[in-house]
């Protein structure tokens, strides 16, 4: 099966690049980690963010890392008079290596966390640990451990942060998106699905991902094309099982991107 050949072969490659990082003795961590105060809102919320460096030569993942990548997981545990935290993603680059896709960072990214705290006024303990795959000449996965407290009342947004908020991609709506449908139908592996978005231009080359919001899920590299007014994807979705699994469009989530902004669509209709 695509899948299960394309993971196992995967988790080989990044085993052996890693033993072979760990035999050199000369190693340094590729990414650190710094957790920028940011500001505090009118209705008490905090926007903070994680910075993350990586040395030359080296990237890291997105949400969805496509089919190179590996993609990041975070813990929050250990926090303290945290009640909810939201992450916003800026846009990431699209990188094609040897005939396969992945989505990410290279050089610095900041990734703004949108905080609700239980008490307002208060402080706010930030402690946990982001799980990510790191990738230059080798590929390996990697844990950073961060830890601060976010007690600062000033209200002036961090530049660096701020920043990163505008590259942030564009909703639906403030696309100019008209319509987002798919099409769903059975395949030898799983399903395959036709998304058409009727959308202005993000700027040419346009690329496109597609979560099925179901966790697990592999979706393939999109085949993707504009038609008029309309960008057109087809993606294949296997689950790790192999086996019957389904999908509600309402948490099918489409991303475009494009050399001048990306855009969000969440959801998509039968037609």
């Amino acid at each position: 099966m695509k899948y299960a050949t394309h993971t196992a072969l995967a988790a080989l490659l990044c085993s052996a690049q890693a033993l072979a990082a760990q035999s050199a003795n000369v190693f340094e961590d590729p990414i650190a980690v710094e957790v920028l105060q940011g500001w505090e809102r009118a209705d008490g919320s905090r926007i903070a963010a994680l910075r993350l460096t990586l040395k030359p030569g080296w990237k890291t993942y997105w949400r969805a890392p496509g089919d190179a990548g590996i993609p990041p997981q975070f813990s929050w545990s250990g926090s303290r008079n945290l009640d909810d935290l939201r992450i916003t993603w800026p846009q990431p680059y699209v990188f094609h290596d040897n005939g396969m896709r992945s989505i990410g960072y290279k050089n610095q990214v900041v990734i703004p966390l949108h905080i609700a705290p239980k008490r307002t006024g208060q402080p706010v303990q930030i402690k946990g640990r982001m799980d990510l795959g790191v990738c230059s000449d080798i590929c390996m996965p990697h844990t950073l451990r961060f830890s601060a407290t976010l007690e600062d009342a000033d209200s002036t947004p961090t530049p660096a942060i701020a920043a990163s908020l505008a590259t942030a991609p564009y909703s639906a709506a403030e696309a100019g998106v008209k319509r987002a449908t798919c099409v769903i139908t059975p395949s030898q592996d799983g399903m395959r699905i036709e998304t058409r978005v009727t959308m202005p231009s993000a700027g040419g080359p346009e690329e496109t991902v597609i979560e099925p919001g179901v966790p697990g899920v592999w979706v393939s590299e999109p085949k993707t094309k504009r038609d008029g007014r309309d960008i057109v994807a087809v993606s294949d979705m296997v689950h790790p099982n192999g086996g019957p699994f389904s999908v509600n469009r309402a948490n099918i989530r489409i991303t475009v991107i494009g050399s001048g902004h990306a855009v969000d669509i969440q959801g998509c209709t039968a037609g």
